[in-house]
């Protein structure tokens, strides 16, 4: 069976991210696409347009040393412009490591991601990982 458009999107984009392709992963996007990350942390909020969703993504490398990585594990679509992903990340901050599962859940328009819903398991652990300003 062939893969959804949608899903294959978020395949894309998790593949992108995972190489550190951010021209691939801005091309999946639209300009004004938002992510918007949980919690309380200095890596939490709601990051509107392409620039600032990578640079998020980019702080999540430098905040830890270039160890975050994330495995994708499933992605669900539901032929109505909605994907949810599963996966596990871990990174290395300044005084632990953590890995932590979570998913995406993505709202796409003509192909294109228009918006990033993140999940964690534990926003309180993802809070005390990442730390404030």
């Amino acid at each position: 069976m062939a893969e959804h458009p949608d899903s294959a999107v978020v395949h894309r984009g998790y593949q992108a991210f995972s190489d550190g392709d951010m021209e691939t992963l801005r091309s999946l996007m639209t300009s004004d696409c938002t992510h918007h990350s949980p919690g309380r942390s200095r890596m939490s909020g709601h990051f509107k347009g392409t620039d600032n969703i990578l640079r998020h993504y980019g702080q999540l490398m430098e905040f830890t040393h270039g160890t975050f990585e994330i495995t994708l594990h499933d992605v669900y679509v539901d032929g109505r412009g909605h994907a949810m992903s599963h996966h596990t990340w871990h990174a290395d901050g300044l005084d632990r490591g953590l890995e932590m599962k979570g998913g995406l859940f993505f709202t796409l328009v003509g192909g294109k991601i228009t918006d990033i819903d993140e999940c964690v398991a534990s926003i309180e652990e993802s809070d005390a990982f990442w730390g404030s300003d």
